[in-house]
């Protein structure tokens, strides 16, 4: 089958830059009146994400698994409120979402940020490995118990946090949850972010009618991340970046992204006027990425060259597939009208 790729996926040259801070993106903007809410908006990239929307006048809401440390680290924030939901547990998430529905308030920006990686393997109540569940199945279903409220907003915005690991694996549709193949935590998280990028791509096609518009983005090789926590020390030995002693290189660690540049292309895609007749892309860097079709060559201890998208995951027709695999999964039809 031919791909079916939108022509917008291509950079901009936004003015931007890999450098840009998530201050600098959001400069000048004006927020009071808009209601955010972003999964995993209490540490890392997700924090700092937070604490920019919040100096801009947006009220954010930020649902956390772990309460405990999610109140220890937006301690002193105004415009917060902080909700319990957990992305592997299907009835915590239609809890948190009918509260908010029941609320009766609009939706400006929904920011998909939580993720988890180099997990062993582990599957959820209902059987799916939890890399999928978590980084994917969970949004889905997230997104589409929030849709009256971001329709309600009449140009609302939904952000998809994902990353470079796309790269690492398309979706296979045959068995999604390791079921008749022997796992591999890197497929798992690659394929999660790959799902990402095509719900991104049909969301967008879906909610154009309802003035809703959707995004992918990869953050960047950040330091200070605890998204690595799991992560065998020997394969990033492996990969250059690390020494024989298990310390980053200086040289690596002088060129890696700090968290306020890793939030930058999040608040891009969250706010930037540019993209206001663009939607289903994949973003890095404060821009639209560059189709990887070879010709960029790749290089983890060089992470500027960590970068680029694949075709398989903003590919229209694998995301018109995967839509309706998530439906059947989940039990539910989500008609994103």
């Amino acid at each position: 089958m031919k791909q079916n790729i939108n022509p917008m996926q291509q950079p901009l040259h936004s003015g931007f830059t890999a450098y840009s801070t998530a201050q600098e993106v959001i400069n000048g903007m004006d927020l009071k009146g808009k209601t955010v809410i972003i999964t995993g908006g209490y540490a890392g990239i997700g924090l700092e994400t937070t604490k920019i929307l919040v100096s801009a006048g947006a009220e954010v809401i930020v649902p956390a698994r772990d309460t405990e440390k999610a109140a220890q680290n937006l301690s002193g924030i105004n415009n917060i409120e902080l909700e319990v939901m957990d992305l592997m547990n299907p009835t915590s998430i239609d809890h948190f979402a009918e509260r908010f529905i029941s609320s009766g308030r609009k939706l400006d920006l929904l920011i998909n940020n939580a993720g988890i990686m180099w997990v062993p393997l582990r599957r959820d109540s209902r059987g799916f490995e939890s890399q999928l569940a978590t980084n994917y199945l969970g949004l889905f279903h997230l997104t589409a118990k929030l849709w009256p409220a971001l329709k309600k907003a009449n140009g609302a915005r939904v952000v998809n946090v994902s990353s470079y690991g796309h790269q690492i694996a398309p979706f296979d549709f045959e068995d999604p949850n390791f079921e008749k193949r022997d796992y591999e935590t890197l497929l798992g998280y690659g394929q999660s972010k790959t799902a990402c990028n095509l719900f991104s791509v049909e969301l967008d096609e879906r909610g154009k009618k309802s003035n809703i518009r959707a995004y992918s983005l990869h953050p960047g090789s950040v330091f200070g991340t605890d998204l690595g926590r799991e992560e065998p020390i020997e394969l990033y030995k492996q990969l250059g970046t690390h020494d024989e002693n298990g310390n980053i290189k200086p040289e690596v660690k002088a060129r890696l992204k700090t968290i306020p540049q890793g939030a930058a292309t999040t608040i891009w895609c969250a706010v930037s006027p540019q993209l206001n007749e663009i939607g289903g892309v994949y973003c890095e860097n404060c821009d639209i990425a560059e189709i990887d079709n070879g010709q960029i060559e790749h290089r983890f201890d060089e992470p500027a060259t960590i970068r680029g998208v694949q075709a398989y995951s903003v590919d229209r027709n694998n995301a018109e597939l995967l839509w309706k695999l998530s439906e059947e999964m989940l039990g539910f039809q989500f008609d994103a009208q």
